[in-house]
């Protein structure tokens, strides 16, 4: 137990401060290159790890190249650029609670994908938790959010986030055609294509002019931002979440990263953004429904048990 606690609070602190350190570096690094760079380095540390743990043998697809390509490319190329060239029009604090709903509308998924309804306690959260979201990203007035949105307002850079939600979502579930393999493995085996497809996607925006290639002065000007892009987030995060979902079991380790969207209002209230009272109110249903949701399940599961 306290092995697990100690690696889900490794996750927590490398995931936490990620989308606020991201939002102040887009003015120097684009989303495309962020994105490229950031599993760049990742994949080649995760290659080793993998390597080194399971063998060499692990690196091989089984004649899974072609699946996990794809869910590769969807869930890690397109989870970045959405989220990355979203966070360059909203907040922080927006990308926090729009992701933070991927297990809940994960377990909507699975009932629109394979009929398995979920508890009507579970709906309620996730209605209370959608409305949540609504207050934040709209601060109460969504007439006035939807006309920023013909402006390229914050709701737009809200949409892209949630598209990316989206494409992590189907992401995890493809995980379960993957038998046989350890999550370790199928990180690795889908973030190589992944990687490519971010790479495709950078060199398709810069030969459209949409972007240009990163200088070396750039480069080093953001040299922290990178490292921990690809270090803390990439590998000790994932590594960490990974190691206390076995530990702890998923339920318990789905509960501790509640408190990221917390932590990632903390951090902007401690570098001077100001927060409306309805962003607030907004943020604690989320925070407070996902929670709820999550012991219900905890207790319903060891009911079954």
């Amino acid at each position: 137990m306290l092995r697990g606690l100690l690696w889900i609070a490794l996750t927590v602190a490398c995931w936490t401060p990620l989308f606020s350190v991201a939002k102040r570096t887009l003015p120097y690094l684009d989303a495309f290159a962020l994105g490229t760079l950031r599993y760049g380095i990742g994949v080649v540390l995760f290659v080793l790890i993998l390597a080194a743990v399971e063998g060499r043998k692990a690196l091989g697809y089984e004649g899974r190249g072609l699946a996990a390509t794809l869910f590769g490319v969807i869930g890690i190329a397109g989870f970045n650029l959405c989220v990355w060239v979203g966070l360059g029009y909203t907040r922080p604090e927006h990308a926090s609670v729009i992701l933070a709903m991927q297990s809940p509308l994960t377990a909507l998924a699975v009932w629109l994908t394979r009929g398995q309804r979920p508890a009507g306690f579970t709906l309620a959260c996730v209605a209370v938790a959608l409305a949540g979201v609504a207050l934040v990203v709209t601060k109460g007035d969504p007439a006035a959010a939807l006309a920023d949105l013909g402006r390229g307002g914050a709701l737009a850079g809200d949409l892209l986030i949630a598209a990316g939600a989206v494409c992590w979502m189907v992401y995890t579930l493809a995980a379960s055609r993957f038998a046989g393999w350890s999550p370790l493995r199928y990180t690795v085996l889908t973030c190589i294509p992944g990687l490519a497809g971010l790479a495709a996607a950078n060199a398709v925006a810069i030969a459209a002019g949409i972007v240009a290639l990163p200088s070396a002065a750039t480069l080093a000007q953001v040299g922290w931002q990178i490292a921990y892009f690809s270090i803390c987030t990439v590998v000790l995060g994932v590594l960490g979440f990974n190691a206390a979902a076995k530990r702890l079991g998923p339920l318990n380790t789905m509960l501790m990263l509640n408190l990221i969207p917390i932590g990632v209002f903390a951090i902007e209230a401690a570098l001077g953004r100001s927060f409306a009272p309805i962003e607030l109110a907004g943020a604690a249903l989320v925070v407070g429904a996902l929670a709820a949701n999550n012991l219900y399940q905890r207790a319903a599961s060891r009911k079954a048990g």
